[in-house]
C-alpha cells in the first residue's frame, strides 16, 4: 500500500491528476517548492519537505531533499527483516516513502539555446533529483519510482486494479527506466562540459556518452542468423518515422530507407530516388512526382525491382497505383501528409501486403553525428555536408559548361554523395543514366556506369559525369570522353590535375572542380 509519496517535478504534466488520485486513496503527499505550490493551488493536501525534515530549503532551493529523512525513507529495506533498517528508521524518526515521482531540471532544453551560457547550463544541473531517483531505484522492492508523466496513467490503473498494490515486476521496470533516465541526463551534462573544454577538437569532446532507447527488436539483422534491434537517439530521422501500413521493417529496409531519404530530401524539384543495398540505382527530377518516378525507374529498371522508393513531396493515390502496377517494391517513403491523402492511398496499398509506407517527420536542422562501431571502439564523424552549389565550384576547363550541363553536373554531384565509393554517376536532363558504385578502381566504376546506361538504351552523348573523388589519372576521363560524355564534375586535388584538365580540353569537355570530396564507405 502507498502510505506516503514524494512528488517533485520540473515538468508538471499530469502531476495534479496523479496527486489527486493518491490523495483520494489516503496517501500522504510530500512535495517541494514549485510542485508544492502547483498542488496546493489545485486544492490537494500536501506537506512541505521542510516541514517533514525540520530543515529549511537553502541556497536558493538547491538544497532541500538532500536529507537523511528523505534518503532513509527511500532506501529503507523493509523487505529484509535482517537488515536492521526498520529499527534505525524508528530511532531517527524516518518514515517510509513508498512512491517517488521526480523529473529533472531541463538541462537539454537549456543548452540547445545558442544563447545559453555555461552558467545557465550549470544552474540547470539537478542534484537532489538524480540522488532521489537512484536511491528509490536501488530500493525498487520497496519503492516505486516515476520519472516520466507518460507512466502515471498505467500506474494509477494498476493501483486501482490491485487494491493499492504495485507489483514487483512493475517496480523493477520503472527502476530500469529511472536508471536509464539518470544515465542519459548525466551523459548529456558530460558531453556538454566536454564540448566547452579548452582545446576541444573533432566532432565531439574528449568523452562521448550515447543514450539510445530500444524501439523494437527486429526479426534479424543483415542476415537471418544475426540478432538485431532498432534504437532511437533523436526526435527526427528514419528511426522516428511513422509507418502507416505493412509488416514490420527489417534491418536492411531501415538501412536502405536512411540512404534513400537522405538522398531525396534536399532536392528542390519534385524528385524520386530508388535505392537498392544502400546505393541509389535510379534518381530523377521531374515536373511532378509521377514523372520523376517514371524517369528514376527507367534509369535502372532491373535493379529497381524490390527497391526502396523515396519522394520529396507527399504522395497521392494515382502515383501509388502507377508504382504498384509497374513494379514490386518493399517500401515507399515520403514526407508526412494529411489524413485525407493517407486514406486515399491505404486501399491501394492494402492489395499489396508486403509494401509499406513510411512518413518522415520534419527535420530539426540539428547538427548530426554519424557513428560506426569498430573492434574495441567507435568512429565518430560529422554528417557529410550538403553538396557544392553553383557559387562554390571552380571552372577549370577551356570550355565552360552550358546552363543545362551545369544543372546536371550539380544534380549528379548530389547523387554521388550517396553512392558507395568509388562512385561515378552519369546524368542527363535531371536523370541518372548509369551509376557505378563501390569499386576498387574508379575506371571500373566508370565502366559500370556506362554499361548500365547501355542496358537502359540511353545515348550518353551529351551526358555529364560526377565523380565523388578526384581522378588520379586521365584514363578515366578518356574512357567517358570516347563515349561522348560532355562534362565532368570532380573535387580536384590530384597531383595530375593539370594532365586531367588537358585531357578535358583535348576532348572539348567542360570540367568543374568542387574542392570537396564525398567518399562514402
Amino acid at each position: 500500500m502507498i502510505k506516503r509519496a514524494l512528488l517533485s517535478v520540473s515538468d508538471k504534466t499530469g502531476i495534479v491528476e496523479l496527486a489527486g488520485f493518491l490523495a483520494e486513496s489516503g496517501t500522504e503527499i510530500l512535495s517541494t517548492g514549485g510542485t508544492h505550490a502547483c498542488l496546493q493551488k489545485a486544492g490537494i493536501e500536501v506537506r512541505r519537505i521542510e516541514d517533514y525534515t525540520g530543515f529549511p530549503e537553502i541556497m536558493d532551493g538547491r538544497v532541500k531533499t538532500l536529507h537523511p529523512k528523505i534518503h532513509g525513507g527511500l532506501l529503507g529495506r523493509h523487505h529484509d527483516p535482517f537488515s536492521g533498517d526498520a529499527e534505525q528508521m524508528r530511532a531517527h524518526s524516518i518514515e517510509k516513502i513508498d512512491l517517488l515521482a521526480v523529473n529533472l531540471y531541463p538541462f537539454a532544453k537549456t543548452v540547445k539555446n545558442p544563447e545559453a551560457s555555461l552558467e545557465d547550463a550549470l544552474a540547470n544541473i539537478d542534484i537532489g533529483g538524480p540522488a532521489m531517483i537512484r536511491a528509490a531505484s536501488k530500493n525498487y522492492r520497496n519503492v516505486a519510482v516515476l520519472t516520466a508523466a507518460c507512466d502515471y496513467p498505467a500506474l494509477m490503473e494498476e493501483i486501482k486494479a490491485n487494491a493499492g498494490v504495485i507489483s514487483e515486476q512493475t517496480r523493477f521496470e520503472l527502476a530500469l527506466k529511472a536508471f536509464s533516465h539518470t544515465a542519459e541526463y548525466d551523459g548529456m551534462i558530460a558531453n556538454y562540459l566536454a564540448s566547452q573544454a579548452e582545446g576541444t577538437e573533432g566532432p565531439a569532446g574528449s568523452c562521448l556518452h550515447l543514450s539510445m532507447k530500444r524501439i523494437r527488436v527486429l526479426r534479424y539483422g543483415e542476415n537471418p542468423h544475426q540478432k538485431a534491434a532498432l534504437y532511437r537517439t533523436t526526435g527526427t530521422g528514419v528511426a522516428n518515422a511513422r509507418q502507416v501500413c505493412g509488416k514490420t521493417l527489417s534491418y536492411n529496409n531501415l538501412s536502405d530507407a536512411e540512404e534513400a531519404w537522405s538522398c531525396v530530401r534536399d532536392l528542390k524539384q519534385p524528385a524520386c530516388v530508388i535505392v537498392k543495398h544502400t546505393n541509389p540505382c535510379g534518381a530523377a527530377l521531374g515536373e511532378d512526382l509521377k514523372t520523376a518516378y517514371s524517369r528514376a525507374f527507367s534509369a535502372d529498371s532491373t535493379s529497381a525491382f524490390g527497391g526502396i522508393l523515396a519522394f520529396n513531396r507527399p504522395l497521392d493515390g494515382e502515383l501509388v497505383k502507377a508504382i504498384l502496377d509497374r513494379q514490386f517494391c518493399e517500401l515507399l517513403i515520403a514526407p508526412e501528409m494529411p489524413s485525407a491523402a493517407i486514406e486515399e492511398i491505404l486501399p491501394i496499398l492494402g492489395k499489396r501486403k508486403n509494401v509499406r509506407l513510411l512518413l518522415m517527420p520534419s527535420e530539426t536542422g540539428e547538427r548530426r553525428l554519424e557513428y560506426r562501431a569498430i573492434g574495441g571502439g567507435m568512429l565518430v564523424q560529422e554528417a557529410d555536408s550538403p553538396a557544392s552549389d553553383k557559387a562554390s565550384i571552380k571552372m577549370v576547363s577551356r570550355r565552360q559548361p552550358s546552363e543545362p550541363e551545369l544543372a546536371d553536373l550539380l544534380f549528379g554531384w548530389h547523387i554521388a554523395r550517396f553512392v558507395k565509393s568509388n562512385a561515378m554517376v552519369l546524368v542527363r536532363d535531371g536523370q541518372t543514366l548509369g551509376i557505378g558504385a563501390g569499386q576498387m578502381s574508379r575506371v571500373d566504376s566508370s565502366k559500370i556506369a556506362l554499361m548500365k546506361a547501355r542496358e537502359g538504351r540511353f545515348d550518353v552523348r551529351g551526358a555529364v559525369l560526377a565523380s565523388d573523388a578526384f581522378l588520379p589519372f586521365r584514363d578515366g576521363l578518356d574512357q567517358v570522353a570516347e563515349q561522348g560524355v560532355s562534362a565532368l564534375i570532380q573535387p580536384g586535388g590530384s597531383m595530375r590535375d593539370r594532365e586531367v584538365i588537358e585531357a578535358a580540353d583535348e576532348a572539348n569537355m567542360a570540367m568543374v572542380f568542387t574542392g570537396q570530396r564525398h567518399f562514402r564507405h
